[in-house]
């Protein structure tokens, strides 16, 4: 390597190291919203409307980052609550940020966690096209009440048959000359999925996810 090159690599290191391949992944940023009841901190969810995408999941207000739109995900945090609940800006106090969540679907989440006024709360105006219903929580319950633990596992795979019997090929294993072991699906990788049960709703994957290192933070 030249030394010009050098000084360049050097120049072009990040100052604040990222999520590498971040715009290859769905960019999302939720807002993790806190409402005291009574002198009790609470959990605000809400339920996804059973025909939009992931219908019926119990997850906290968020969505994409919309380039243009977003100054960054603290505005995405934001605005999709406001979308999805009309609860302004004003009447949300942003407390701090978890760690970024690459989860294993593909999406980079940022989550913020915030308090919400109670006012703000009883008078929501919930877009019924996203939202089927909002669940209030106490974060007793989930401190008092350990998840359900399961796992489930990721195969990466060089190809796929589709029901009449046709292979589709997305990584050409064979042509490349790579070695007979990823002529087959590889990997199956286990990670942990938590669960927790609450009048009758089921609340898993991403969110569960962030409950857990909120609480774990309580």
């Amino acid at each position: 390597m030249k030394k010009d090159n050098l000084k360049k690599l050097v120049a072009n290191l990040p100052k604040h190291p990222n999520v590498l391949g971040r715009h290859r992944f769905f960019n999302s940023a939720v807002l993790v919203p806190l409402v005291k009841i009574k002198g009790e901190y609470h959990l605000l969810f809400q339920k996804r409307a059973s025909h939009i995408r992931q219908g019926g999941d119990i997850c906290f207000p968020g969505g994409g980052f919309e380039e243009g739109v977003d100054k960054d995900f603290r505005d995405t945090a934001l605005r999709e609550t406001f979308e999805e609940l009309g609860i302004e800006k004003k009447d949300i106090k942003i407390l701090g940020q978890l760690d970024t969540y690459v989860a294993p679907i593909g999406a980079v989440i940022e989550s913020f966690v915030a308090r919400v006024k109670k006012k703000a709360y009883k008078n929501m105006k919930i877009d019924h096209n996203e939202v089927e219903k909002t669940l209030l929580i106490p974060i007793t319950f989930f401190k008092e009440n350990e998840p359900e633990e399961y796992t489930l596992a990721h195969e990466i795979q060089p190809y796929k048959v589709d029901e009449n019997g046709n292979k589709e090929v997305f990584f050409p294993v064979e042509e490349l000359g790579l070695p007979d072991t990823y002529k087959k699906p590889w990997g199956n990788k286990k990670h942990k999925i938590w669960v927790y049960k609450y009048d009758g709703e089921v609340i898993w994957g991403i969110t569960s996810v962030l409950i857990k290192d909120v609480i774990d933070k309580y």
